[in-house]
This record gives C-alpha cells, sequence and structure tokens, in this order.
C-alpha cells in the first residue's frame, strides 16, 4: 500500500505553470486538496489525511529526494510504499501512466530519489509531457529554436495543450484516489500507460 505521496515541482511562482511543475498542477486537482493540513516540515509542504503522508518538496526537482527522504525516515518508510507524482517527457501530453520502478529516463527528480534511497524501487504516477520534437536531451529543442529539453519542461503549458492537459490531470487524480484505496499493483492492467485524450 502507499504511505507517501510526493508532487514533484519547482517552488516559486515563476515555475508555478511550467511543464516539469505537473505534479503540483495534479496535486491541486484531488478532491480533498484543499482541506489537507498542510504545513512546513521536511524541507517541503507535508499534510497528512487517513495515515496517507502527502510532500510537496520545497526544494528545486533536482533535490527532491532530500525532502521525500527526510518524511520517509521520519516514519520509517520504505521505498516501495512511495508513489512520486511526475512530469514525463517519453509520454505523449494526454497520457497518463502508473509503474513500479524502472529507469530514470534523465528526470533529475527521479534521479535524486534513487540518489537518496539507493534504488529506484518506488511508485511512479507520470504525466505525460511530450517533448519539444524528436531529439534526445541534450541534442536541442525545436529546430531552429537553440531551445533544450531543459527550456522545455521549464516553460509553460500553452492555452492550446490545456484542453489536453485538464483532463489528463482530472484523469491522473482520480487515479491516484483508487492508488490510496487499494494494492497499487491492482490497477497495472488498466493504468500502466493510457491516453486520456
Amino acid at each position: 500500500m502507499v504511505e507517501l505521496v510526493s508532487f514533484l515541482g519547482n517552488p516559486g511562482s515563476e515555475y508555478a505553470g511550467n511543464r516539469h511543475n505537473a505534479g503540483w498542477l495534479l496535486a491541486a486537482k484531488l478532491p480533498f486538496f484543499g482541506s489537507l493540513p498542510w504545513r512546513q516540515k521536511f524541507k517541503g509542504r507535508y499534510a497528512e489525511k487517513d495515515g496517507v503522508h502527502f510532500l510537496m518538496p520545497g526544494t528545486y526537482m533536482n533535490l527532491s529526494g532530500d525532502s521525500v527522504q527526510a518524511a520517509a525516515s521520519f516514519f520509517k518508510i520504505p521505498p516501495g510504499a512511495i508513489l512520486v507524482v511526475h512530469d514525463e517527457l517519453e509520454l505523449a501530453l494526454g497520457t497518463i501512466s502508473l509503474k513500479f520502478s524502472g529507469g530514470l529516463g534523465g528526470h533529475n527528480g527521479l534521479r535524486s530519489m534513487k540518489g537518496n534511497f539507493g534504488t529506484p524501487d518506488f511508485w511512479r504516477l507520470r504525466i505525460g509531457i511530450g517533448r519539444p520534437d524528436d531529439r534526445l536531451p541534450g541534442e536541442g529543442g525545436h529546430a531552429g529554436s537553440g531551445r533544450g529539453i531543459a527550456d522545455w519542461v521549464l516553460s509553460d503549458f500553452s492555452a492550446a495543450e490545456m484542453p489536453i492537459l485538464e483532463p489528463a490531470l482530472e484523469a491522473a487524480a482520480g487515479l491516484l484516489v483508487k492508488a490510496l484505496a487499494v494494492d497499487p499493483q491492482s490497477l497495472l492492467p488498466e493504468w500502466g500507460k493510457k491516453k486520456i485524450v
């Protein structure tokens, strides 16, 4: 069962609408988000509801594992009972995915998690943001733009993307609620990878 949910993102209003903050955007869609008793703890915003711990690391993305480890260590929660909500380049916008363990895909938040816990064996709820084009990280962004993957994930979702993003976030929030009520393994046949829009 999931005991700790961590929503990955970057702190600061300038990052609020960024693709990299998809985890925080999803958190706000939870039906009980506004009623959670948030407080500053574990290097971020922390709340607890019905025995489940919720964390929005206040560190930057590349140090988010520090915050998650502080909470997990305090409550003695093993990595396998942690669910990390994050943006995912390898999934198209409008696609969400629940998975356990796996590669890091160049994601600095996941890299920080593995670095702190010594294992990639934790749950992930991935929110597809797509790539700026078919290039790999480090190869630049849109042809002729001079933009790389870092610029892409740190740019805001466009107005044209919102009709795709919003239903995906709503579906992902519903999936997260389900994952807190049952063994997430039972959800994999339907939610291993699902195109919402």
